[in-house]
C-alpha cells in the first residue's frame, strides 16, 4: 500500500529562501501549502507548481489569522505532516537608543510568537500520526551582532523553543529541528546592501568559503532534516553558514573576492565522478553503516580498521573496487602507509570520515592514570588529526572531512572524563580546520551521535556500565538510534546538498542534548 504524500506548510513562501523551499519539497512530490502575506505573488508561484498545491495568505504575527490558516489547510488537505517556519521580519539595523518598543515587539511577534503559534496549531493535527517542524532560525540567534537586537533575540528565542518543543512533543512522534543560516543571497540581504546597511564584500571576506550562501542550500538542509533519513534528529540546530562561526581571529577568513562568486549566484553542475571515501573504524557498528551507505550510492570506499578480518569481509561483500586496510589510527607510521597506498591506487581522497574511537574505562578521576587518559586521546583525537592531515594532502576543492563527535561533546558526564574531553577536542578540531581549509574549498563537519545500537554499546550494557532502560527514558524520542541513521547524516553532510555547511555540528541523538529538565524525558521502558 502506497503511503500518502506528505502535506507540507511553508511560510514566507514568496521570499528567496521560501521559493527555494517550495522547489525542494516539490521535487520530493510533497503537497505544498504555500503561505505569505497578502499582496505577495505567492498565489502565482503556487499555480506554477500545479493544481494540487494551494496558496494561503496570512500575517503570522496575528494569532487569530494563524489559527484560521492551519484550520483551512487541514480542511483543504485533510492532514499536516511538515511545517517549515520560514516567514521572518529582517533586522532593522537600528541602534538600541533609536529603536522604539513597537518595532522591537513587532520583530518578536513575527519571528518568535508567530512560529510558536504555527507550531502549536500544526502539532495539534500531527498528534497520533507524527510529523516534523523545521524552524528557519539564524546565526544571529547564536552570535551577537550590533544593531540587531530584536531580530537576534527573536531568533535565539526560536532556537530555544525548537529544543523545548522537541522534548515536549517527541512522545507524539513529532520532531522539531532548526536551520541557522548565515548570510544568504536573498532579496532581504540585497536590500541591506542597497540601503548601505551591509557591505557584502566584507561579508565574503569574513566567511571561510569566501561567499554567501544560496537559498537552495538552506532549503536542502531543511529538506534533509524533515526527511525520514533524519529520523533520530530532534531539537538539533544545524548551522549553514559557510564556516562563519568557526572563524575566531582578527583579519579575513578568505582572501578578497571581486564581485559575487559563481557558486553564490547559482548551484554548480553536479560532479559526475564517483567519490573516493575513506572511513576509519569502518569495519563495525556505525562505521560499517557509513561504509555501506556510501557504497550503495556508487562511491568507492576504503575501509580502515584495526579489525582487519572484518574490514576485509565487509569489502568482499561490497565488491572488488573497494579496499580494506588494517589500521591503528594512533600510529603515525601506519597512517602514513595507508594514505600512501590510497594515493598510489586512487590518486586522491574526496571524503574522509573519522569514526575510529575507543571508550574509556568508566574509572573515577582519582583512580585514573595519565596513561588511561592518553590511550583515549591517542585514538579519538590524535588519530583523527593524523588521518585528516594526510587526507587533506590528497584533497582538492570539494573535499569533505567528517569527524564523529558525541553527545559528550556538549554534555560531558562523570566518570567519562577522557572520552568527553576527546570528543570536545574533536569538535573544535573540526572548526579549526573549517576556518583553515574553507578558502581551499574543503569543508568539515562534526556528527554527534547519542546512544546508538552498536556492538560497543551492547558490550557496555552487558558489563553493567550502562542501564538501557534508564537511557531510553532520558531520550525524548524514547529509543536508541540505529547506525543507519548516523550514516544518513554523514552521507548528507558529505553531499553537494550540504555545500554551505562548514565547521558545523549535527547532533543525531534523539533529543538528548535538548533536554534540560529534571526527571525523565520520555516514558520508554524495557
Amino acid at each position: 500500500m502506497q503511503k500518502p504524500r506528505r502535506v507540507v506548510i511553508i511560510t514566507g513562501a514568496a521570499g528567496g529562501v521560501g521559493r527555494a523551499l517550495l522547489e525542494a519539497f516539490h521535487r520530493d512530490r510533497d503537497v505544498i501549502a504555500a503561505v505569505d502575506l497578502p499582496g505577495t505573488d505567492v498565489g502565482d508561484i503556487t499555480v506554477a507548481l500545479g493544481g494540487e498545491h494551494a496558496a494561503f495568505y496570512c500575517d503570522v504575527a496575528s494569532e487569530d489569522e494563524v489559527v484560521e490558516l492551519v484550520a483551512a489547510i487541514e480542511r483543504r488537505f485533510g492532514r499536516i505532516d511538515v511545517l517549515v517556519n520560514n516567514a521572518a521580519l529582517g533586522p532593522t539595523m537600528a541602534a538600541t537608543t533609536d529603536t522604539d518598543v513597537a518595532s522591537f515587539r513587532k520583530a518578536l511577534s513575527v519571528n518568535l510568537r508567530g512560529p510558536f503559534v504555527l507550531a502549536r496549531e500544526a502539532a495539534r493535527r500531527m498528534m497520533g500520526q507524527g510529523g516534523v517542524i523545521v524552524n528557519i532560525a539564524s546565526l544571529a540567534g547564536v552570535l551577537g551582532n550590533p544593531k540587531r537586537n530584536a531580530y537576534a533575540a527573536s531568533k535565539a528565542g526560536l532556537i530555544s523553543a525548537t529544543r523545548s518543543l522537541a522534548c515536549e512533543w517527541a512522545k507524539h512522534g513529532i520532531r522539531v529541528v532548526a536551520v541557522a543560516p548565515g548570510y544568504v543571497r536573498t532579496p532581504m540581504v540585497a536590500e541591506l546592501e542597497r540601503s548601505g546597511k551591509a557591505n557584502l564584500e566584507l561579508v565574503r571576506r569574513r566567511v571561510p568559503l569566501g561567499r554567501m550562501g544560496r537559498p537552495d542550500e538552506i532549503a536542502a538542509a531543511a529538506r534533509f532534516l524533515a526527511s525520514p533519513d533524519a529520523g533520530y534528529v530532534t531539537g538539533a540546530v544545524l548551522a549553514v553558514d559557510g564556516g562563519w562561526q568557526s572563524f575566531n581571529q582578527p583579519g579575513d577568513a578568505h582572501p578578497p573576492v571581486m564581485g559575487a562568486p559563481d557558486a553564490e549566484l547559482k548551484k554548480p553542475e553536479p560532479a559526475l565522478k564517483e567519490r573516493i571515501v575513506v572511513v576509519t573504524g569502518g569495519a563495525n557498528g556505525i562505521g560499517a553503516a557509513i561504509v555501506q551507505r556510501f557504497a550503495s550510492a556508487g562511491d568507492t570506499v576504503v575501509v580502515a580498521d584495526k579489525d582487519g578480518d572484518r574490514a576485509a569481509e565487509l569489502v568482499r561483500a561490497l565488491g572488488t573496487k573497494h579496499m580494506a586496510f588494517v589500521l591503528d589510527v594512533s600510529s603515525e607510521q601506519e597512517v602514513l602507509a595507508v594514505f600512501a597506498a590510497i594515493r598510489q591506487r586512487f590518486g586522491r581522497v574526496d571524503v574522509l570520515v573519522n569514526d575510529a574511537a575507543v571508550a574509556d574505562g568508566f574509572v573515577p578521576a582519582l583512580a585514573q592514570s595519565a596513561a588511561e587518559l592518553d590511550k583515549v586521546l591517542e585514538v579519538n583525537l590524535v588519530g583523527a588529526f593524523l588521518c585528516a592531515r594526510e587526507a587533506i594532502k590528497l584533497m582538492g576543492s570539494g573535499g569533505v572531512i567528517l569527524n564523529l563527535g558525541s553527545i559528550n561533546t556538549f554534555l560531558p558526564f562523570a566518570p567519562r572524563h577522557a572520552y568527553g574531553a576527546s570528543k570536545a577536542a574533536v569538535d573544535i578540531l573540526t572548526r579549526c580546520m573549517a576556518a583553515e581549509l574553507g578558502p581551499a574549498g574543503v569543508r568539515t563537519a562534526t556528527i554527534a551521535p547519542g546512544y546508538v545500537r552498536t556492538p560497543g554499546v551492547a558490550a557496555l550494557q552487558e558489563s553493567g556500565r550502562i542501564d538501557s532502560a534508564r537511557i531510553r527514558r532520558r531520550v525524548p524520542l524514547g529509543r536508541f538510534g540505529e547506525p543507519a541513521e548516523i550514516a544518513n547524516a554523514a552521507y548528507f553532510l558529505a553531499s553537494p546538498e550540504a555545500s554551505y555547511v562548514n565547521g558545523s555540528i549535527l547532533y543525531v541523538d534523539g533529543g538528548w542534548t535538548s533536554f534540560g529538565d529534571a526527571g525523565d524525558a520520555s516514558t520508554a521502558s524495557g
